[in-house]
């Protein structure tokens, strides 16, 4: 059993939602991403998203957009992303990690090498934002050889006979994008959402994140009386953004923030 699918089976059990936090890794310096990494899981992060660099991120609006060029001025690469797993685990063996990013630093690593120095690493899942179901056949069998979860992307756009599709090829979860546009950039409709996601659940049994457009512990505790995990990351990566010349209290900052986001879920959860 992966971390991944434990973790959701033991929060299931006790009826709470997940939190799921994002950064981009070496933003705004390298040494800071595991300390941080560290405190959101002490804040209550069930699940780490870790984003790797990319200088074309198309998906993500333009606070991610500005980390993935802070972190690559940095020189963080694929290479010294699997380097901050591995070092994560060293503290932490439990909490799962799924990289978020794209498909050239993982193709040009190579998808057979990529796996192999990922699983030992310590990474649990990868999301490939421009790497769909329709051009995986080469990478989804061996990530599944080596226990990493894929985990896909459903928009509000996507067709029913597709969200079948990726729910065949999917695994850990499904990530359903609450918005139509760029991380970040709009509120959120949750009444929508929760269309979607009946729809979705039809097709599926994996549990289901939403992410996009949340940003407080109100729009958090709303999305978690519909989603099996609330994915939270442009707010993060603001208050980065926001004091990239004080990286030291970026652990602190990061934490509370998201502490208070866990805090509304919790409250949340209680009511169920």
């Amino acid at each position: 059993m992966s971390r991944l699918q434990s973790r959701f089976e033991q929060l299931k059990k006790d009826n709470k939602t997940a939190l799921i936090s994002y950064i981009t890794a070496g933003d705004p310096e390298p040494w800071v991403t595991v300390p941080m990494l560290h405190a959101l899981v002490e804040a209550g992060a069930d699940v780490l998203e870790l984003g790797v660099p990319f200088s074309d991120p198309m998906a993500d609006g333009p606070v991610i957009q500005k980390a993935c060029e802070r972190a690559l001025k940095n020189k963080t690469n694929i290479h010294t992303v699997l380097e901050m797993v591995a070092s994560f685990r060293e503290k932490d063996t439990t909490t799962p990690i799924v990289l978020m990013g794209y498909a050239n630093p993982i193709e040009s690593m190579g998808y057979q090498n990529f796996a192999e120095q990922a699983q030992p690493a310590g990474v649990d899942g990868v999301l490939t934002v421009d790497l769909p179901p329709e051009e995986s056949d080469n990478f989804l069998p061996i990530l599944k050889a080596h226990n990493i979860d894929t985990i896909y992307l459903v928009a509000p756009t996507t067709t029913d006979e597709r969200m079948a599709m990726i729910a065949q090829h999917a695994s850990g979860f499904i990530y359903y994008v609450s918005i139509k546009g760029v991380t970040g950039s709009a509120e959120i409709d949750v009444s929508a959402v929760a269309e979607k996601l009946a729809i979705l659940r039809d097709k599926t049994d994996l549990p289901i994140g939403v992410g996009f457009g949340i940003r407080d512990g109100a729009s958090a505790a709303k999305v978690s009386e519909i989603a099996d995990a609330v994915v939270v990351g442009s707010t993060l990566v603001r208050c980065i953004e926001e004091n990239t010349d004080n990286a030291e209290v970026l652990p602190e900052l990061v934490s509370e923030l998201l502490f208070d986001m866990k805090r509304a879920i919790t409250a949340r959860d209680e009511q169920k």
